[in-house]
C-alpha cells in the first residue's frame, strides 16, 4: 500500500499541533534516509513523511527510546507527527484481537492528546511520553504472543469506488474479514471521510463484545484521525474493520441488544430529536436501570422519545448510571460502563445517518443492564440521592482537601466534590489537578481513558445540575496524593524538561 491517499475535506481540532509548545509547535514534514523507510514486505506501507518515524518508534529499544525522541523532537519533530507516528505505529504492530488489554496501546491516543491539550504548556507532552513507553510494552507483548503485524491490501480485490461501500457493508454483515479489509480500502479512497464513517459507526454500536471496546476504538480512531489527519485514515480503518469483526471465538452475531433496537429505532417517530429536556424523566429511567433488563431499558427510551422528552436527558440517565456503577465497585467493569457511553455518545454526535444515531442512543442505555450484572455489587449508593452539604469551601484549597481524601476514603471525597462544585467550585480548576494527578501517578492505560470520558461528559450534560455528581462518582478511580509518584513519569517529566529547555 505504498500510492498516495487522496486528500479529503475533514474537520480537524483546533488543538492538533499543540498551540504554545514554544520552539516546535509547528507542523512540518520529516524527511528520512531511504534505508530508514524500509519495512518487511508483508506489512502496510505508511506515508512517505511518516514512515521514518514510525520506524524509529518501532526499532529503539524501550529502555532508550525517550531519549531518542528527545533528539527528535529538539531536531525539530512536531507534536502532531509524534503523536500520529505513535498511534499508527500501534495500528500497524499491536493486533487489534480482542480490542482490549495490550491494544490499549492504540485505544488511549486520542485520551492521552485529550489531557495533554488541556494542561500547561510545560505538561502538554507528558501524555505522549508515556504513551511512547506504553506502546513498546504493547509491541513487545505482540510480539511473544505471534508478532502480529497490519498487512498489505489486496490490491487485486480492490472494488471500485461505486461500489465500494455497498461491498463493505455487505462484508461486515457477514463477519467477512477478507472482505471488509479490501471493501474499507477502496472506501477510504473514493469517499469523503464523513461518508466512509457512516458503515463504521453502525458497525460499532451493533456489539458490546469486549466490554465496549469496538465503540471506544471506532470514536478514538476518528478523533485522533481529526488530529493527525485524514490522509493517514486507510491503515487506520482497515485495523478498525478487522477489530470489529473479532468474534472472540464465539459465533457469528452481536452482543447485547442490537438486534431488538433495530426493531426498537424503526418504532422512534421523524421528531424524536425535537423534545424537551427533562429531568424527571432522567431519574425515572436513572431508577429503571437500576434493575430492568437490557430490552426493557431500551423499550423505555423508545416510550420517552414518542412522550417528547429530549435525547440529551436520556444520555443524562445514561451516565448518571454508568457513573453510580463506579460508586458501587470501582474497576474494570465500571470504567468501560462509562468510557463505552461516552463513545456512543460521541458516535451519536458524529453521525448524520438517523437510524444509527437512535441505535447509538438505544445501545448505550442497553449496555448499561449488561455492564450492572457482571458488577453484581451490593453497595446500594444511588447517585442522584449523594447529600451535596459537606462541609467544604470553594476555596481552591479544597481541591487539595478533596485529592488528600481520595486515597484514603473515597466516599469522603466524592461527598466533598458534589459539595464543591454544587456551591460554585472551579470545575477547571479541579479538572487540572486530576489531570496532573494522572500525568504524574498514572500507570495503566485506562487512567487516561476513563478521566478524559467522564470530565468530557461531566461538560456535556444536558442538565448542568448533575455535573457535580458525575465529578464526585470520578473520584472512585482517580488517583489521589497518597498514591506515589510513578518512576516513568519522573523519566518522563525530565525528558519534557529537556525538550521545553
Amino acid at each position: 500500500m505504498d500510492r498516495g491517499y487522496p486528500r479529503r475535506d475533514f474537520l480537524r481540532s483546533a488543538s492538533i499541533a499543540g498551540a504554545g509548545l514554544a520552539g516546535w509547535e509547528r507542523i512540518q514534514g520529516r524527511a528520512g534516509a531511504a534505508e530508514e523507510a524500509k519495512i518487511r514486505p508483508e506489512m502496510v506501507r505508511l506515508r512517505p513523511e511518516i514512515e521514518p518515524v514510525v520506524r524509529w518508534i518501532e526499532e529503539t529499544p524501550r529502555e532508550g527510546v525517550f531519549e531518542k525522541a528527545v533528539a527528535e523532537l529538539k531536531a525539530g519533530l512536531s507534536y502532531r507527527s509524534l503523536l500520529g507516528s505513535l498511534f499508527l505505529a500501534g495500528v500497524r504492530n499491536i493486533q487489534p484481537r480482542p480490542v482490549g488489554f495490550k491494544f490499549h496501546a492504540v485505544l488511549v491516543m486520542n485520551s492521552a492528546h485529550f489531557l495533554g491539550q488541556s494542561s500547561p504548556a510545560s505538561e502538554r507532552l507528558l501524555p505522549l511520553f508515556w504513551a511512547l513507553d506504553n506502546f513498546k510494552s504493547s509491541q513487545a507483548k505482540d510480539v511473544a504472543e505471534g508478532d502480529w503485524s497490519l498487512g498489505a491490501v489486496d490490491e487485486a480485490r480492490v472494488p471500485r469506488p461505486h461500489r465500494a461501500k455497498e461491498d463493505f457493508v455487505r462484508a461486515m454483515e457477514a463477519w467477512d474479514v477478507d472482505g471488509a479489509d479490501v471493501a474499507i480500502a477502496g472506501l477510504c479512497r473514493g469517499s469523503g471521510a464523513a461518508e466512509t464513517m457512516e458503515p463504521l459507526w453502525r458497525m460499532a454500536v451493533r456489539d458490546q463484545r469486549d466490554i465496549g471496546h469496538k465503540a471506544i476504538f471506532a470514536a478514538q480512531s476518528w478523533r485522533t484521525l481529526q488530529a493527525i489527519g485524514w490522509e493517514h485514515a486507510e491503515p487506520v480503518l482497515r485495523c478498525l474493520a478487522y477489530g470489529l469483526l473479532d468474534l472472540g471465538g464465539s459465533k457469528p452475531g452481536p452482543v447485547g441488544p442490537y438486534e431488538e433496537n433495530l426493531r426498537n429505532a424503526a418504532k422512534i417517530g421523524p421528531d424524536w430529536q425535537a423534545g424537551r429536556p427533562d429531568p424527571a424523566a432522567t431519574v425515572a429511567l436513572l431508577a429503571m436501570l437500576r434493575e430492568a433488563t437490557p430490552e426493557a431499558a431500551s423499550a423505555e427510551v423508545v416510550k420517552l422519545l414518542g412522550q417528547g422528552v429530549a435525547p440529551g436527558s436520556i444520555w443524562d440517565a445514561a451516565l448518571l448510571f454508568s457513573s453510580e456503577l463506579m460508586m458501587r465497585n470501582p474497576g474494570i467493569i465500571a470504567i468501560h460502563a462509562t468510557t463505552s457511553a461516552n463513545a456512543l455518545h460521541f458516535i451519536f454526535g458524529a453521525s448524520g445517518d438517523d437510524t444509527t444515531r437512535k441505535l447509538a442512543l438505544l445501545q448505550a442505555i442497553g449496555w448499561q443492564p449488561l455492564y450492572r450484572e457482571r458488577i453484581k455489587s451490593p453497595n446500594p449508593v444511588v447517585i442522584d440521592a449523594m447529600p451535596d452539604d459537606a462541609a467544604i469551601s470553594t476555596e481552591p484549597a479544597s481541591i487539595e482537601r478533596i485529592f488528600d481524601a481520595v486515597g484514603q476514603d473515597k466516599a469522603k471525597a466524592a461527598s466533598e466534590t458534589l459539595a464543591y462544585l454544587s456551591r460554585g467550585g472551579s470545575a477547571d480548576a479541579l479538572f487540572q489537578v486530576a489531570s496532573r494527578m494522572i500525568m504524574h501517578k498514572g500507570t495503566d492505560s485506562h487512567d487516561y481513558k476513563y478521566s478524559a470520558a467522564v470530565w468530557e461528559e461531566s461538560l456535556n450534560t444536558t442538565d448542568p445540575k448533575w455535573r457535580p455528581r458525575l465529578a464526585a462518582a470520578a473520584m472512585y478511580n482517580l488517583p489521589g496524593t497518597q498514591r506515589p509518584n510513578s518512576p516513568l513519569m519522573k523519566r518522563a517529566r525530565e525528558a519534557v524538561a529537556s525538550v521545553m529547555g
